[in-house]
C-alpha cells in the first residue's frame, strides 16, 4: 500500500495534479481518481490517512459486492496496454491490482476478454487520398490461365499482369506468358501507352523482376526496372513487405480481373493461342 499513501501525500500535502500524481506512482489516474474520491466521501485528511495502517486503508477503498446487473467499474486499458510494455507485467498481475482495488470488479477470464477485445481496435488504418497522375499501382494476379496451341496440344500458363490508377481505378489488363524482367517491363510500357501518360510513382509488389532486395525502408530496386524509371521520368516506391494495404488499389483490381473475366472463362478448357494475343513472344 505503500504507492497509496503516497497517492494521499502528493495531493493532499503537495496539491500536485492526479494524473501528476498517476505518472508519478506508475499508476493509472483513474486509480488516483478512486482512492481521492473514497477519502472525500469519508471526509477524511491526511493527517488521518498518514496514522492509518495498510489493512485500514484497504478497507476504507475497498467498495462493497456490486450487486447482480450492477456495471463492473471498468478498467482503464490504454494504461494496461502501457503497462505490459514494461519489463516483467503481466495480465495476472494487473488484474490482481485491478481487484485489489475494485473487489467487484470484472473476474480475471472477462478481464484477458476486454483487454483483447480493445487492444484489436486499435489496428487501425489510415484511409489514402489519392490525386490523378499521382500513383500507378501494378501487380499480377495470382491464378494463371491455360493456353493450349491447336496446333501442337501444348498447354502453357500465362501470367495477368494488372495496373491500376490511384484516384480514378482506371485498370488495364493483358497475359503474358511469364513474370521475366522482359515482359515486367513490357507490361508497364504498354500500360503507359493504354492510360495516354506515365504517373509520378508506379507502386509494385516485391516480385523478383522489379525489387531485387525487398526491405520495409530501402528496398533495392532491380537496375533494369530502375532505368525504365529513369527513362519514362517516373519514381519506383514499392509496397512494404507483407503490407497489402499499401496497394489496395491494384488487389481490388486484380479481384475484379478474376471475378469479371477470368471467371467468365471457367467453362472454356483452354484458349487458343491463334485467337487470344498473348505479350511477351
Amino acid at each position: 500500500m505503500r504507492k497509496t499513501h503516497e497517492v494521499f501525500r502528493l495531493s493532499m500535502d503537495c496539491g500536485m495534479k492526479n494524473r501528476e500524481i498517476a505518472r508519478s506512482c506508475g499508476i493509472s489516474h483513474t486509480v488516483v481518481n478512486h482512492y481521492l474520491k473514497r477519502a472525500k466521501e469519508k471526509g477524511l485528511t491526511y493527517s488521518q490517512i498518514e496514522k492509518m495502517g495498510d489493512e485500514e486503508l484497504r478497507r476504507l477503498l475497498r467498495k462493497g459486492r456490486a450487486a447482480k446487473g450492477e456495471v463492473h467499474p471498468e478498467p482503464d486499458w490504454g494504461w494496461v496496454h502501457q503497462e505490459l510494455k514494461k519489463k516483467g507485467v503481466t495480465l495476472q498481475l494487473l488484474w490482481e491490482e485491478y481487484m485489489e482495488i475494485n473487489p467487484e470488479g470484472y473476474q480475471r477470464s472477462q478481464f484477458y476478454k476486454l483487454y483483447s477485445d480493445w487492444k484489436r481496435r486499435l489496428n487501425v488504418s489510415l484511409r489514402q487520398t489519392h490525386k490523378a497522375g499521382k500513383k500507378m499501382f501494378v501487380d499480377y494476379a495470382g491464378q494463371t490461365v491455360p493456353v493450349k496451341d491447336r496446333h501442337t496440344g501444348e498447354v502453357r500458363e500465362v501470367e495477368v499482369f494488372v495496373a491500376v490508377l490511384g484516384a480514378s481505378n482506371y485498370s488495364y489488363a493483358e497475359a503474358t506468358w511469364d513474370q521475366s524482367l522482359k515482359n515486367w517491363i513490357g507490361s508497364h510500357v504498354r500500360a503507359f501507352e493504354y492510360f495516354g501518360g506515365v504517373p509520378e510513382i508506379v507502386v509494385p509488389d516485391n516480385l523478383k523482376s522489379g525489387v531485387s532486395k525487398a526491405c520495409r525502408y530501402e528496398p533495392d530496386v532491380n537496375p533494369t526496372y530502375h532505368d525504365m524509371a529513369v527513362h519514362y521520368g517516373t519514381a519506383i516506391i514499392p509496397a512494404r513487405v507483407r503490407k497489402p494495404k499499401d496497394k489496395a488499389k491494384v488487389e481490388v483490381g486484380v479481384q475484379i480481373v478474376e471475378r469479371w473475366i477470368l471467371a467468365a472463362l471457367r467453362n472454356r478448357c483452354q484458349w487458343e493461342s491463334e485467337s487470344v494475343p498473348i505479350m511477351g513472344e
